[in-house]
């Protein structure tokens, strides 16, 4: 990084001549003290990114000047210049907050790379501080929304969070249910214990056992070690079961007894073990439904919904959608360039029905970031259909609006033809499992 400011301090009159000489060549500005006490003088005067420190130098030794550098310029990188006899002076140097160190006599090459990191971590310490800020104005609450919907589901949530009860959350995919689920557990009384998630439709049955409940030395081939499960590791916490409603029928006896008494057997192992934590489940199936058609236990079902949360889908938060846009700008947008939204994207966004709910938001913003040409990002660069922005879409031949399930039908249909049927692509692009595609597929008989 050239056009950096460097100030050498050093007493060796040839040698700071010889060195001013090649940094200016290399583009660098330069400053040059012969003793610690000028060198304290021009810091107070000027800027500068990279201190050349010499220890031994007159009136003022160069660990005061270090001193005098890291506390009235945090991110001065300070590289001392050391002869061997001092090294330990200069280890002692890195302890109290110089960048590195260099022995003289030196190659110039060697010490122009140290300088290029020293200016590269100078530039990492600026971006974090600028990072450090940003979050730091974020609310503290982090569920973003302001509509009356979501002020409601908050004031439920805190209150669940302060009982040690399972909580199910429901809920359209999209909606933020782990967020939720993360909330609820910083409120309650077990915040300093750990939160733990798994997706019980992202692994296979076998794979889902041994992650909850852990496995035993030899339970089977690759288990060439004892492991333990997230049962245990989340003792004391919290354990997030999302997307509950896709766990197969012949694990849920197994959670049920679990959650009945805390005890739990590992694969493969031949003892009951214990865990206290708190299950929160989601899913966005009706489980009571699901329940009628045999398909999720309702003692199982009885037991996580001591208390049901239902997160409202984003078209019901009105006036959140620029809220939370805004948040993901400044979520995603570059550390200094932070891009704004157009009053046409701005309008296009709030008439958005947005089947894919927040988290569609989310990747709308983040795409938009990456492909707007300009610091304000249009309508075009939302790259969301008009055509779902018109309300006839909604409505059929005879004026009654389309339900939710036929809403999905279409946007799932679409998404398939999009991705010429490719299953994999599909899900991904829905930002839900192939498991949970395919029951979609079968549920609206596509073809």
């Amino acid at each position: 990084m050239k056009d950096s400011r460097i100030l050498i301090a050093d007493d060796d009159e040839t040698l700071c001549y010889l060195l001013k000489e090649e940094l200016v060549n290399e583009g660098y500005s330069v400053d040059v003290v012969y003793d610690g006490k000028d060198a304290i003088e021009n810091l107070k005067k000027r800027f500068y990114d990279i201190l050349l420190l010499d220890l031994e130098m007159r009136e003022v030794h160069g660990e005061k000047v270090l001193g005098y550098a890291k506390e009235n310029h945090p991110s001065l990188q300070v590289i001392v210049l050391t002869a061997k006899s001092d090294m330990r002076t200069a280890i002692d140097c890195i302890k109290q907050g110089a960048y590195d160190f260099i022995t003289k006599p030196y190659e110039f090459g060697q010490l122009c790379v140290i300088i290029e990191r020293a200016l590269d971590h100078k530039d990492l310490l600026i971006k974090n501080k600028i990072l450090t800020s940003k979050i730091s104005q974020l609310p503290s609450n982090t569920i973003i929304g302001e509509s009356d919907v979501i002020k409601k589901i908050n004031r439920l949530a805190e209150r669940a969070a302060k009982s040690d009860s399972n909580i199910l959350l429901e809920g359209e995919t999209g909606t933020g249910k782990e967020l939720f689920a993360e909330f609820i557990h910083k409120h309650s009384n077990h915040a300093d214990k750990p939160f733990v998630a798994i997706n019980c439709a992202s692994l296979p049955d076998q794979l889902i056992e041994s992650e909850l409940f852990g496995y035993e030395k030899g339970a089977f081939t690759d288990a060439k070690s004892s492991k333990q499960g997230l049962v245990e590791i989340a003792h004391g916490g919290t354990l997030f079961l999302d997307e509950i409603g896709e766990l197969s029928l012949a694990l849920q006896p197994k959670l049920l007894r679990f959650l009945e008494n805390g005890e739990f057997r590992r694969v493969g192992g031949v003892v009951n073990l214990n865990s206290s934590v708190r299950v929160i489940g989601a899913t966005n199936k009706n489980l009571m439904e699901e329940a009628e058609k045999k398909n999720f236990r309702r003692d199982l079902l009885f037991r996580l919904n001591v208390i049901t949360l239902t997160i409202p889908p984003l078209r019901e938060r009105e006036g959140d959608v620029l809220l939370l846009s805004e948040y993901f700008l400044q979520k995603k947008s570059p550390v200094r360039s932070i891009k704004k939204l157009s009053t046409d994207a701005k309008n296009d966004l709030q008439r958005y029905n947005f089947p894919g709910n927040v988290r569609e938001l989310e990747h709308i913003i983040e795409r938009a970031i990456i492909f707007s040409e300009s610091d304000t990002i249009q309508s075009k660069d939302l790259n969301v259909p008009k055509e779902d922005f018109d309300f006839a879409n909604f409505v059929k031949d005879d004026g009654t609006l389309l339900t939710m399930d036929e809403l999905e039908k279409i946007h799932v249909k679409r998404a398939l033809e999009h991705h010429n049927w490719n299953r994999e692509n599909t899900a991904r692009a829905l930002d839900i499992s192939q498991k949970t595609l395919y029951s979609k597929i079968l549920k609206f008989n596509l073809k």
